[in-house]
């Protein structure tokens, strides 16, 4: 876990709906979605990728109903949609874009190892996963990155009610906050780059999106912090037609901005048996509940799994802001919780079509999501 040192400056990032790489989670997590929806015990690893005018979807499903290839393009077709594109010169175009389906059935090895005959679950794969809160903002999450998301939640809601017509669904931000003892969090930098029609002058786009982002800023913005207002000039052609889109490659965004570790593994598209997606939440849930009850300032906990074991071979726990007796409290809990995946998947409700929401918003830190409560986690059986 990184500490926030004394005069450090802390860089997050965030993406709207409408970035290529955005837009594929999106697929990934509304396919799963709809297997979950047709069967709550769908294994499913499903990727997209995207480029110009074509989607690809493509991976493994073992479900007792699956989706036909039409179902898979039409949801797919409906996603792009969704984000906002209209058309090919916009960066992909919803109704003749070409979708290529390649999915095939789970390997039969791995299956072995998931699903046992007395109904419990082992890790579908090896991995390391990390969970993280901080008492620093409301979210749960470090400051830099709620405040990058809320820029890019802002984009998205004066596209959809077109406070600013003119623009378009491809966007991301990015904010620098420097740290340093005694003083108030402030705002070094900002980028944001945003999408627009081609009938709107560059130095238009700029004053408007500087007004809209230092009206969020404003709290922590001084007369030095430095605006980087669509910054390359002109960003008319967007979207996949502009950058190539894939599954999985924003997985700090989606997470902690690179304030605490990653394990690496994407979420999007995985069922509640791939650790990955399942025990990252556990490992989040786990440590919003450490920071909520006042037991640290910061928490960050790390869970590795071996393919085909139920509990985690090694969980380890690092804290900020807590005395010996609190942190030996910490570890005694965790020591107690079920974190096989099993038990996951049923304390967080992961066999419920809940996931294409946390794609467009974000994993960790919006509400409503059963990772983000603070109810106490259930001990793992003797």
């Amino acid at each position: 876990m990184t500490a926030l040192r004394s005069g450090r400056i802390v860089t997050c990032e965030a993406m709207t709906s409408g970035h290529p790489d955005k837009l594929c989670d999106q697929i990934s997590d509304a396919l799963l979605d709809a297997h979950l929806v047709r069967d709550p015990y769908t294994r499913c690893g499903i990727e997209a990728a995207a480029s110009g005018n074509e989607v690809w979807v493509f991976g493994q499903v073992a479900s007792a109903d699956p989706l036909s290839h039409a179902e898979i393009e039409t949801i797919t077709r409906r996603v792009i949609r969704d984000a906002g594109y209209r058309s090919a010169e916009e960066g992909i175009d919803p109704e003749t874009c070409k979708v290529r389906v390649t999915i095939d059935p789970q390997s039969q090895d791995i299956a072995q190892g998931v699903v046992k005959a007395d109904g419990a679950i082992g890790a579908s794969d090896q991995g390391i996963v990390y969970g993280y809160a901080t008492d620093e903002t409301p979210e749960g999450l470090p400051l830099p990155l709620v405040l990058a998301r809320q820029l890019t939640d802002a984009l998205t809601k004066a596209r959809t009610t077109s406070t600013i017509p003119w623009l378009r669904p491809d966007g991301k931000a990015q904010v620098s906050i420097r740290y340093a003892t005694g003083k108030s969090p402030v705002v070094t930098a900002f980028v944001l780059s945003a999408q627009h029609a081609a009938d709107v002058e560059i130095e238009d786009v700029r004053a408007v999106l500087t007004a809209l982002a230092l009206k969020i800023l404003k709290p922590y913005a001084t007369a030095e912090t430095v605006a980087h207002v669509n910054p390359a000039g002109r960003f008319v052609t967007g979207g996949p037609l502009a950058d190539s889109g894939l599954t999985g490659r924003k997985v700090i965004a989606d997470t902690y901005g690179g304030v605490a570790h990653h394990g690496g593994g994407a979420f999007s598209g995985k069922d509640g048996t791939k650790v990955d997606r399942s025990a990252a939440y556990a490992a989040r849930h786990a440590a919003l509940q450490v920071v909520r009850s006042g037991l640290a300032s910061s928490c960050e906990i790390a869970l590795s799994y071996a393919i085909g074991v139920e509990q985690p071979v090694a969980i380890h726990v690092q804290t900020t802001g807590a005395s010996v007796d609190q942190e030996k409290q910490i570890r005694r809990e965790l020591a107690e919780r079920d974190f096989s995946p099993k038990g996951i998947i049923e304390r967080l409700t992961l066999r419920t079509p809940i996931f294409e929401r946390t794609a467009r918003e974000g994993h960790v830190g919006r509400a409503n999501l059963p990772w983000e409560t603070t109810a106490r986690a259930t001990r793992k059986e003797a």
